[in-house]
């Protein structure tokens, strides 16, 4: 069964987002019975279920550094973001290719729907903690 969760991106955070050609209808998570597959404007990542060790919800953030396509310095993790209101962070197993140049260890994305993403995680038996409790 194949499950999307859309990305946040309100009103404000559209025009920010628009150099990274994030809309509404191409930010999205989306979970198939083998594959994560995550898109956001002219970037995607993909890769087997399999390959998830585990997920956190983490939050809010400060609007400054939830925009847009981020690296983090210290472990080289991305971060698809386009609301404060909180993300997941997916751990994975093997780092995943992004861009051709980046293998990230880790991504976090700023689903809408939060607890329901989460949910669909720990229901294909992905374990993980809400951070924010």
């Amino acid at each position: 069964m194949t499950t999307t969760y859309p990305l946040r991106v309100g009103p404000r955070q559209r025009w920010l987002l628009l150099p990274f050609g994030v809309r509404r209808d191409n930010a999205w998570v989306r979970l198939d019975d083998e594959q994560f597959i995550a898109r956001f404007g002219f970037f995607s990542l993909r890769t087997p279920l399999a390959n998830i060790v585990r997920w956190e919800i983490k939050g809010p953030y400060r609007w400054f550094t939830a925009l847009g396509v981020r690296l983090s310095i210290r472990g080289g993790d991305v971060t698809f973001g386009s609301s404060d209101h909180g993300g997941v962070r997916l751990d994975f197993r093997e780092p995943v290719p992004l861009a051709r140049v980046l293998k990230p260890p880790a991504l976090s994305l700023t689903v809408d729907d939060l607890e329901g993403f989460a949910a669909e995680l720990e229901r294909r038996g992905i374990p993980g903690t809400d951070a924010r409790r």
